[in-house]
C-alpha cells in the first residue's frame, strides 16, 4: 500500500474518531472559564466534577456493563486506578498553579503534555517519526505564541510554574495510560473505574486541606459545576478516552493544545475578556502542528490495520506501532460504549 493510500485511509477511517475528539477539545475548553466563574476552591471543583461523573456513569456502568467490570483483569483495573491517580495529581497540581504564577505561564506549561508523551513513548521503545516531534514542536509554539513565556524568579511564581509542569507530565502519564487500558475495555468500564479513583483521591486531598465541599455553595454555584461535569468531563475527557483508542497518544495529546486558544475565544464571548489579536494566528500554529501529527507516519494506527499498541511504565510488554498480532478478544474500534 503507498503512503497516499495510508494517508486516504487514515483520513476515512478515523473520520468520526476526528469528529468526537473536536467535540472533546471543546469540551475541556470551556473548563477554564467555568472555573474561573465558578465560587469554590480549586480542589473541591475537581472532586465534584469527577463525583458527579461517577454518579451519571453509575447506572450504566453497573446496568450494561456489570459482567464487563467483573470481568476485568487485575492488570487493567490497576491500570484503570493507576490513571485515576495520575488525573487527580493533575487536577491537584496544576489547577493551584493558577493562584501562584501568572496564567499565562501555567497555561504554556501544563500543556507541554504532548511533549512529555512523545517522551514516555520514545523510552518505552515506540520509535516516533520526525513529523511527530515537529508538529509537537510547532503546535506548543503556538501556545507559546498565545501565552507568551513570562516565568517569573520570585519563589512562589517559580513554585507554581513547577507545578504547572508536573501537572502536565501527570497528564502524560494519565493520557498513555488510557491507551493502553482502552485497547480491551470500554470507555464506560474504563472511565467508571478511573473517575472514581479520581474522585475518591481529590476526597482525601479535599478533607485533609480543609477544602469547603458545598456548605456554603449558591445554587448557581451547584450548577456551573454541574455544566462543568457534563462540558469538560463527560464531554470532554470521557470523548478522549473514546477516541485515543484508534488515534493514538500521540494525537489526542496534541489535539489538547487548542484548549489553550479555545478557552480563550470563550472566555472573550462569555467573560467578555477580549483575547489578544495574536489568538488568532496561534491557532492556526497549533492546528498546522495537529495536521503535521496526523499525517506522520505511526501517529495514529491506520483504518482497519494493527492496533497501535502502546507500551507504559506499569509494564504493558514492549510491542511496538505497526507490529503484527492478534488483539485482545474484543479490541477493536467498536468498544466505544
Amino acid at each position: 500500500m503507498t503512503a497516499s493510500a495510508v494517508g486516504a485511509g487514515r483520513r476515512h477511517g478515523h473520520g468520526p474518531d476526528l469528529f468526537l475528539l473536536a467535540v472533546a477539545v471543546s469540551g475541556i475548553s470551556l473548563s477554564a472559564p467555568l472555573i474561573a466563574a465558578t465560587a469554590a476552591p480549586a480542589l473541591a471543583i475537581a472532586f465534584w466534577r469527577n463525583a458527579m461523573a461517577v454518579g451519571v456513569l453509575a447506572p450504566v456502568a453497573l446496568l450494561r456493563h456489570r459482567a464487563e467490570l467483573r470481568g476485568l483483569s487485575r492488570r487493567t483495573v490497576l491500570l484503570s486506578g493507576a490513571a485515576g491517580l495520575l488525573l487527580a495529581l493533575h487536577f491537584a497540581l496544576w489547577l493551584p498553579s493558577l493562584h501562584m504564577t501568572s496564567v499565562a505561564s501555567s497555561t504554556a506549561l501544563v500543556t507541554t503534555t504532548p511533549i512529555w508523551t512523545t517522551v514516555l513513548l520514545r523510552l518505552r521503545g515506540h520509535r516516533q517519526s520526525a513529523g511527530v516531534w515537529t508538529g509537537t514542536a510547532v503546535a506548543f509554539a503556538g501556545v507559546l505564541l498565545l501565552t507568551g513565556v513570562d516565568l517569573s524568579l520570585s519563589p512562589r511564581a517559580l513554585a507554581g510554574d513547577a507545578l504547572a509542569l508536573a501537572g502536565g507530565m501527570a497528564a502524560a502519564g494519565y493520557v498513555l495510560l488510557g491507551a493502553e487500558v482502552r485497547r480491551t475495555a470500554t470507555t464506560t468500564a474504563y472511565t467508571f473505574v478511573c473517575y472514581g479513583t479520581t474522585a475518591l483521591v481529590l476526597l482525601v486531598a479535599c478533607l485533609l486541606s480543609g477544602s469547603d465541599l458545598g456548605g456554603g455553595y449558591s445554587g448557581q454555584t451547584w450548577l456551573k459545576l454541574a455544566v462543568l461535569t457534563v462540558a469538560a468531563q463527560l464531554l470532554g475527557h470521557s470523548l478522549l478516552n473514546r477516541v485515543v483508542h484508534g488515534l493514538g497518544p500521540s494525537v489526542t495529546s496534541t489535539a489538547i493544545l487548542l484548549e489553550t486558544p479555545g478557552a480563550a475565544l470563550i472566555a472573550a464571548l462569555w467573560l467578555g475578556q477580549t483575547p489578544p489579536a495574536v489568538a488568532y494566528p496561534a491557532l492556526g500554529v497549533i492546528l498546522a502542528g495537529l495536521l503535521l501529527v496526523l499525517r506522520a507516519p505511526g501517529a495514529a494506527p491506520a483504518a482497519g490495520g494493527p492496533e497501535e499498541a502502546v507500551t507504559t511504565a506499569a509494564g504493558a510488554g514492549g510491542r511496538k506501532s505497526g507490529e503484527g498480532g492478534t488483539a485482545a478478544p474484543g479490541a477493536t474500534a467498536s468498544r466505544s460504549a
